[in-house]
This record gives C-alpha cells, sequence and structure tokens, in this order.
C-alpha cells in the first residue's frame, strides 16, 4: 500500500500551504486519515486526524489555523495550514488506518517536508 504527500515547500511566517496525500482506492473510503508532523530532535505527532465518516481532530497547537479534509472521489485527504509558524517546520506524513481481518492496518506516506521560514 503506497500512500502519496506533496505539498510541501518553503513559507514566510503567516502564509499558507495546502498538503495532498493520495491514497489506493481500494482502502481509502474504509480508511482513518491522518496527518502526522516531526521536527527535528522531535518525536513524530499528530497534527490532524479524519475518520472514514469525516469526524475531525486537531492537536491543540494547530486548532483554528488547519483544516484537514477528504475527497473520497479523488481518494485524496488535504490540510489546509493558515497563519503558519516557524514552530509548524516538520516533515508532514499521511497515515492511513483502518481494520482488517480483526487487526488495524497502517500505512504511511514519505512525507513532505515544510519549513516556515522568513
Amino acid at each position: 500500500v503506497q500512500l502519496q504527500a506533496s505539498g510541501g515547500g518553503l513559507v514566510q511566517p503567516g502564509g499558507s500551504l495546502r498538503l495532498s496525500c493520495v491514497a489506493p482506492g481500494s482502502i481509502f473510503s474504509i480508511s482513518d486519515m491522518g496527518w502526522y508532523r516531526q521536527a527535528p530532535g522531535k518525536p513524530r505527532q499528530l497534527a490532524a486526524s479524519i475518520t472514514s465518516s469525516s469526524i475531525t481532530n486537531y492537536a491543540d497547537s494547530v486548532k483554528g489555523r488547519f483544516t484537514i479534509s477528504r475527497d473520497n472521489a479523488k481518494n485524496t485527504v488535504y490540510l489546509q495550514m493558515n497563519t503558519l509558524k516557524p514552530e509548524d517546520t516538520a516533515v508532514y506524513y499521511c497515515n492511513a488506518g483502518f481494520w482488517a481481518s480483526g487487526s488495524r492496518r497502517n500505512y504511511w506516506g514519505q512525507g513532505t517536508l515544510v519549513t516556515v521560514s522568513s
């Protein structure tokens, strides 16, 4: 299972970026999707998630600035990031999780780097 993330880059503080992650159609509609991020020297942490029924959850640090959404027709999950801060600098990873045969399956994308700097 391959997840393809894109949309990272360099942006000034206060700017915006939108990340995209495409997952295989065979799993997307049944998957809970998440965006995690890992800053240098820190553990990977959840930024935002959206369940298969579109219930969303956000880390306190991004609430009000980030919006996660999904388009089941395009097998794509998005992370709209506004009012970016230097502390949002990290590699962002998308994740797909679902239950199959009684066990939880988790798959990761390759990561996309977001750098917030003037």
